[in-house]
């Protein structure tokens, strides 16, 4: 038995598939696992040996696991635990948009922390290695489990460099050798972000290549896709296209955008045989570094010094003026959350939207934007606000999708103190609690049975993490115990950091890591591999419907 470990959680109700509860239960833990469910034994003073968590009712969930977050450096932080615990989530999956730390050498990881500075920021206990030494820094060094993708632009900027050209067929050759090795470490699937750089400008035979391995491994290909609202449609085909000719399973991230366009052509590809998933959040503003919503891809992104240099270049000076003239539209929509480098002098722009800073400094928004992206040497994050190709009975529409999986998308980085910290998107500390509170406790069209599948089980099913998902017999003993009347997030965007609340006692793997809602300082978390192997599908024929751009 591990040190500290519960060896029983009395009096809690659990969800039935039927939509309602349990009457009360003992979950009887042993080895880190569930091992029986029993009728409750009472009340608080019953004979049972062992340590016993007084549950008093509340209702039981497994573990929740977020499926996609920024947490790869930050999970190792108190206050990024505290943040994941008190919504309930236990388990992470890293690595995503195709930037990450692992497999890397020192190179390519100094690269992924400098251009996902805002976004992922650096791991304290690791400087670029194989996925196998990533995964291990987490081993009894957090509260959660983590689990992590091949990034591909990571594995693009170790073989090809920052060059801006379709890899070699030996380079090719050698990431593909780099991505097969990475998955016998423990990769849980491939990512790729379309719009962000290296990927960019990868063609179609290089994903195809790399997606065939995740194939072999029966994992996902998880995608931040080459477009989002009005260009979700083509940007799905891509993906679609990209999944019939290697037989991957498809997983898109953070997904949103016009509901009955997207669901139409998901339903229609799920239809012609395609395994297709996404996650989404449950806000309308999104969160990434201000060169990927502002900057082309045409410019040299991979290399910040490079970049910053070409925007001040007189050759370029009018194809990037024509560029910004049409991101108008954009401006308004935006506030910064980090910038690093910006001189004292120019005031406190974290939590500002971009438009009232250039007025403050009496230059036009797109001006503004330069002048933070070459002050901060391309690092600025921001939070943006979506267009009106998005709204709230969108949102809810794909939450309701039987495709659709909880991922919050945060970005904890960087978690200093003060300004430094910057002002960071709120779904990091509240995405899991709003999802339970909006669907479960006020809006009504989720059950708590459906919860369990949203945010739980069907990553544990994509990601082969055999074990989660469920409190029955024999699964792993991640328990979350809730007060259904009060779960709620209170995180807001002038408040991010602010705790969820109705999620006070967390076990992970039968040890408490939250208890009364405060961390107890066990780390019985670790990284976590696939479970399971699905052996190589056979890639499907190509349904009429995704063929070419819907």
């Amino acid at each position: 038995m591990s040190r500290g470990a519960v060896d029983v959680v009395r009096g809690v109700v659990l969800p039935r598939p039927d939509g309602g509860t349990t009457a009360p239960m003992d979950l009887h833990l042993a080895g880190g696992r569930v091992g029986t469910v029993v009728p409750s034994s009472g009340t608080r003073g019953s004979s049972t040996s062992g340590r016993v968590l007084e549950a008093g009712g509340r209702l039981a969930l497994p573990g929740l696991v977020d499926a996609h977050v920024h947490a790869g450096g930050a999970v190792l932080d108190a206050g990024v635990q505290h943040a994941l615990l008190r919504q309930g989530v236990t388990a992470v999956v890293t690595g995503a948009d195709g930037v990450g730390f692992a497999p890397s050498d020192r190179a390519a990881y100094e690269w992924a922390c400098g251009y996902f500075a805002g976004i992922d920021g650096e791991h304290p206990r690791f400087s670029g290695g194989t996925l196998a030494q990533l995964l291990a820094t987490y081993d009894g060094a957090t509260a959660v489990n983590v689990a992590a993708l091949v990034p591909h632009g990571t594995v693009r900027r170790l073989v090809v460099g920052t060059e801006q050209r379709p890899a070699r067929p030996a380079e090719l050759d050698r990431m593909v050798r780099v991505v097969r090795q990475a998955f016998t470490d423990g990769a849980v699937g491939l990512s790729t972000g379309l719009e962000y750089v290296p990927a960019a400008w990868a063609d179609e035979s290089e994903l195809v290549a790399l997606a065939r391995v995740a194939a072999e491994h029966g994992l996902p290909h998880v995608s931040h896709m080459r477009g989002y609202e009005s260009a979700a449609v083509p940007a799905m085909a891509e993906l679609f296209r990209l999944a019939a000719a290697s037989g991957v399973a498809t997983h898109v991230s953070h997904l949103h955008g016009p509901a009955a366009a997207i669901t139409g052509v998901l339903d229609d590809a799920r239809a012609g045989g395609l395994d297709v998933t996404f996650d989404s959040y449950p806000y309308l503003r999104g969160s990434s570094i201000l060169a990927m919503v502002a900057l082309p891809t045409w410019l040299p992104l991979a290399d910040p010094d490079a970049t910053v240099a070409a925007l001040d270049a007189p050759a370029l000076a009018r194809r990037l003026r024509d560029h910004l003239a049409g991101l108008d539209d954009l401006w308004p929509r935006v506030t910064l959350a980090w910038v690093p480098g910006l001189d004292p002098d120019e005031g406190d722009v974290a939590g500002r939207r971009l438009v009232d800073v250039a007025a403050r400094w009496g230059v036009a928004p797109a001006d503004a934007a330069l002048r933070l992206l070459r002050a901060s040497r391309l690092r600025a994050a921001c939070v943006f606000a979506q267009p009106d190709t998005n709204d709230a009975d969108a949102v809810r529409t794909l939450a309701n999708h039987p495709a659709h999986l909880g991922g919050s998308d945060a970005i904890y980085q960087p978690v200093g103190s003060g300004a430094c910290a910057g002002r960071p998107h709120p779904r990091g500390w509240g995405a899991f609690a709003r999802f339970l509170a909006e669907h479960v406790r006020t809006g009504g069209d989720w059950t708590w049975h459906d919860a369990v599948e949203h945010l739980s089980a069907r990553a544990a099913r994509r990601f082969g993490l055999a074990g989660r998902g469920s409190l029955e017999a024999g699964s792993v003993a991640d328990v979350v115990l809730v007060d259904p009347l009060a779960v709620a997030d209170r995180a807001t965007y002038e408040r991010p950091r602010t705790p969820a609340v109705g999620v006070d006692d967390v076990l992970v793997a039968g040890v408490p890591v939250l208890t009364a809602g405060e961390l107890t300082g066990r780390r019985p978390g670790r990284g976590l591999r696939p479970s399971v192997r699905a052996g190589t599908p056979t890639p499907p024929a190509v349904p009429a419907a995704t063929e070419g751009a819907p």
